[in-house]
């Protein structure tokens, strides 16, 4: 364990963000796993007192740091791609409310990020039924609920395009109970999740955060 004489916590923070981010914009690490290996990068260990980690939002304003900085030549044609892709199945999947989470809605998505949906419906078995209907082949597995009630059921599959890389679709399936606060934004105003008409709007203006008040 590190001793707190031997390190500055805020400066440790900061160079296993930057570490990280680094890990999630090139490799496609998830947020837990990059911020393990950074702390054995910076440190020499991954086990460390949670005063010297950083939180994904210092993580996820380092990844944007990091795109804007080394992959401003290709990350934004990356993520409007992928929003295009996430807005196409949003469209697609509308009698079951779905919205857009995660790297695609808040503008770290790089070229080896999925794309993550919500659907909040009455019957999610009715999503699986739209799904084999289109002939999409898809696997079942669970997704941590986002407020920490336990797990959801999720269906993933491979979005195919002429000419584009497959990207990865998750639909995770809630209630419609589920729904209600969940589209609150934070205290700095930021939204978890984006509904249609949101996600139209970063489309239209990419430069612009998903913030309660636009869409």
């Amino acid at each position: 364990m590190i001793r707190k004489s031997h390190f500055d916590p805020q400066r440790v923070r900061e160079e296993i963000a930057i570490a990280a981010a680094r890990m999630i914009a090139e490799d496609g690490l998830n947020y837990s796993t990059a911020k393990r290996k950074a702390a054995r990068q910076v440190v020499g260990e991954s086990k460390i007192g949670s005063e010297f980690l950083p939180d994904n939002d210092q993580i996820e304003e380092e990844i944007h740091e990091y795109h804007a900085l080394f992959q401003s030549d290709s990350q934004p044609a990356v993520l409007r791609r992928m929003r295009e892709t996430a807005l196409e199945w949003m469209d697609k999947l509308t009698a079951f409310d779905p919205y857009l989470t995660g790297a695609v809605l808040n503008g770290t998505a790089g070229e080896h990020s999925d794309i993550h949906l919500q659907c909040f419906c009455d019957n999610s078995k009715e999503v699986a039924i739209y799904l084999l209907n289109a002939n999409i082949q898809y696997d079942v597995s669970e997704t941590r609920h986002f407020a920490g009630r336990g797990y959801v059921e999720t269906l993933s599959f491979l979005h195919r395009a002429r000419g584009e890389e497959p990207a990865g679709v998750h639909i995770a399936l809630y209630g419609p109970d589920d729904l209600r606060g969940a589209v609150r934004a934070d205290g700095r105003g930021k939204l978890a999740r984006a509904n249609a008409s949101t996600v139209r709007t970063l489309l239209d203006y990419p430069d612009t955060p998903p913030l309660e008040m636009r869409g």
